[in-house]
């Protein structure tokens, strides 16, 4: 089967004469490469940095919350309703209480929110005894586990003790300068029983467990809770069931997923990505340029061709469609080279990261900032259908200039001076 002619002509133009046009054309293919390429590494970065995160915050966290702008006293009436027969999805629900507490250890004062779940080691909600890793998961008696960054900015072990102010005490001195009396505020005196790593930074350095019994105590409540924790089947499926709840239970009882717990920090990632993605999409444009400045070259130099094919009868839908294949055939390889270069660079991220380390002290996604000890990435098939697709299009785009500008050329005028 033949090669169309405009198809012949446009791979002769492409064939390396070692002419200027030629190491204009390699650059350009080169551009478009490493534009595709670096798109495709960055979005899949970012996708497997959302994924992990979005791991981390659903392991520590419950997936669906359903609190009240006030205290929680019925809470086990709205667990039964929550774990009812009519949400086949729901596995748990279990209350807690949470909130920011002053702790003195060792002659510091911090303030790290204390999270009060069931005592209970095999937590259905939350399994946070997966997360020990040095120490026990035992939440018995005035205990309390401490995030790996707390202990390591602190110095502490398991078995050493801490003071915790919280406002239970404040709460009797209220009531006691009600009475007229005098009192001295004692803090709590806690164990350390168990640190925990869950992997994010904010979370190992700014938060306790301790048992929900203890953080009632702490917040004065009684028997109320701050709310309560449900874990589904599938994280990504709860928003349907927070929108049976919200009818379901009376206000102000209001559920929300995980996601709209930590919307901010998704937010910003989803931000940043498109961000990242619109910023180096200009690399192909400015690849798109590079191959627009190399076909108009070719109209120059190629003048007297152009005008001898118009004069033997080839039509300006031809000469279009010469310079369309020519851009069609660059967009194409480059975005071959860059898909084959960037799944690479994918495959080997990790070891040319520790690569660096060692050679060159560059410290790439460091891991006690971002408390990944490998650098995650998440391939999806179609983004990088998508990522090729749109450089093909944006080079054939690209040459749609030079190729009017050659279908105008007038035969006479190309061949007078030859």
């Amino acid at each position: 089967m033949s090669w169309p002619v405009e198809l012949s002509i446009a791979l002769r133009y492409l064939r390396p004469r070692r002419t200027f046009v030629s190491v204009i054309t390699v650059l350009s293919v080169l551009g478009v490469t490493i534009g595709v390429a670096v798109l495709i590494i960055v979005i899949a970065v970012m996708e497997g940095f959302e994924q992990r995160l979005s791991e981390k915050v659903i392991g520590f966290n419950a997936h669906l919350v359903v609190s009240s702008s006030d205290l929680l006293r019925n809470a086990e009436q709205v667990t039964e309703t929550i774990h009812s027969p009519k949400h086949p999805e729901v596995l748990a629900a279990s209350p807690y209480v949470m909130g920011p507490v002053l702790v003195e250890f060792a002659g510091r004062i911090t303030a790290p929110v204390i999270k009060g779940v069931p005592a209970n080691r095999e937590d259905a909600v939350i399994p946070l005894h997966k997360y020990i890793i040095s120490g026990d998961y035992e939440l018995r008696g005035l205990t309390v586990l401490v995030g790996e960054e707390w202990a390591k900015r602190n110095m502490a072990l398991p078995g050493d003790k801490l003071l915790i102010y919280a406002p239970g005490h404040l709460a009797v001195l209220r009531e006691a300068q009600r009475s007229g009396q005098k009192v001295a505020i004692l803090p709590s005196e806690y164990l350390i029983t168990g640190v925990f790593r869950t992997g994010l930074f904010d979370y190992d350095l700014n938060f306790f467990v301790t048992s929900l019994e203890n953080a009632q105590q702490l917040y004065n409540l009684g028997d109320g809770v701050h709310g309560i924790n449900v874990r589904v089947k599938d994280p990504l499926t709860v928003f349907t069931l927070a929108k049976q709840l919200h009818t379901e239970l009376k206000p102000p009882l209001m559920a929300r997923t995980w996601m709209d717990l930590n919307k901010p920090l998704f937010t910003a990632i989803a931000t940043e990505r498109s961000m990242m993605t619109f910023i180096l999409f200009f690399i192909v444009i400015v690849a798109a340029f590079g191959l627009c400045s190399t076909l108009i070259t070719i109209t120059v130099q190629k003048s007297r061709e152009i005008g001898a094919l118009k004069a033997l009868g080839a039509r300006d839908s031809q000469i279009r469609l010469i310079f369309s294949w020519y851009g069609f055939i660059v967009g194409l390889l480059g975005s071959a080279l860059g898909v084959a270069c960037g799944l690479v660079a994918l495959h080997y991220r990790n070891p040319f990261r520790h690569f660096l380390d060692r050679t060159f002290g560059i410290t790439v996604f460091p891991a006690d900032v971002y408390n990944f000890a490998e650098l995650p990435a998440v391939v999806h098939p179609e983004t990088v259908a998508y990522i090729a697709l749109a450089a093909v299009i944006l080079c054939v785009l690209a040459a749609l200039i030079p190729a009017q500008t050659a279908a105008k050329l007038a035969p006479a005028r190309a061949l007078r001076y030859e």
